[in-house]
């Protein structure tokens, strides 16, 4: 029992002088399997997003898109909740702009970690002209403007529903390195 006592006491000194992080509730970073140490990006990075003139989408239209090539049964894999979330980015009372520069930085990061799947919480809106709403209709235009990005679609409800979309993303090559390697030793 001193040994516990004595553990506590030399840990209570290493750590007196230590101060809690600021609380960052717009980004969620899940555990990840491999560790890696994360190079934080530079923020003032030029992001190509547009914003302007938007046609606004309307709230019954579901948030969808697959880039070409890519086969039905992804989506409605990702549509079902089966590529669980590695990340969550939450949108919700940002400023248009906010949300342009989060998203952008969410996205080079999740690409540069090599996650595969995210969720973006953006938030619902009781009408076709809420903030929620213009930032969803935001999200249709920038989302296919990231090359990684190959599906997305609504969430299931226990994820914010209509007011949060899943997002599909291209393997890095360390991902594709793998997957050869690992079906190479199946088919010996």
């Amino acid at each position: 029992m001193s040994d516990n006592a004595d553990e506590l006491e030399l840990f209570k000194q290493a750590m007196g002088d230590v101060k809690p992080l600021k609380a960052c509730s717009s980004t969620l970073w899940l555990p990840s399997s491999q560790n890696k140490v994360r190079q934080v990006l530079d923020p003032q990075l030029d992001n190509p997003l547009t914003t302007g003139l938007l046609d606004i989408v309307p709230l019954t239209t579901p948030l969808e898109y697959k880039a070409e090539g890519i086969q039905q049964g992804v989506l409605d894999k990702l549509f079902q909740g089966k590529y669980p979330p590695q990340a969550t980015l939450n949108l919700i009372r940002y400023t248009v702009e906010q949300c342009r520069q989060a998203l952008y930085l969410f996205m080079l990061q999740c690409v540069q970690d090599g996650l595969r799947n995210v969720l973006i919480v953006h938030g619902k809106g009781r009408d076709d002209a809420s903030h929620a709403n213009i930032v969803r209709s935001y999200l249709l235009r920038w989302l296919p403007q990231f090359e990684d990005v190959q599906v997305f679609c609504c969430a299931r409800s226990q994820d914010g529903g209509t007011g949060a979309c899943y997002v599909g993303l291209r393997k890095n090559e360390q991902a594709r390195l793998e997957n050869r390697e690992r079906h190479a030793k199946r088919s010996r």
